[in-house]
């Protein structure tokens, strides 16, 4: 099994959950609200004359439990539908291996409720 994680643009997170289950079939995600920068630094508003800065941008953390046979698959699909085009702020796509990924309610490992064994 591998864990694949995705920082992403709030705005993009139905299209990239969206974009996954179509390429790949996968369904099953967490979804975390998050904060944070990368290379943009946060921006600058204006409001009544005063100048904000906003440090931390509003972001999300998206994490996939899929079979490594669609793991590639599944990073490009978020890759592809978080691209926005912009220079910066996308946000990015990494993929880990886990182990002993177990289903609470039945104590059944993943790959046993999938047929994967």
């Amino acid at each position: 099994m591998t864990k694949v994680e995705a920082i992403v643009v709030r705005d993009r997170v139905e299209t990239v959950m969206d974009a996954v289950e179509e390429h790949t079939g996968h369904v099953g995600v967490t979804v975390i609200e998050a904060v944070g920068h990368g290379r943009q630094r946060g921006i600058t508003h204006e409001y009544r004359g005063r100048v904000f800065e906003s440090r931390f941008l509003p972001k999300a953390l998206l994490t996939f439990v899929v079979d490594d046979a669609i793991a590639d698959a599944v990073v490009t699909a978020i890759a592809d539908a978080a691209r926005s085009g912009n220079e910066s702020g996308d946000g990015l796509v990494w993929a880990a291996p886990v182990e002993n990924v177990t289903h609470n309610r039945t104590g059944k490992s993943l790959e046993e409720e999938v047929g994967l064994r």
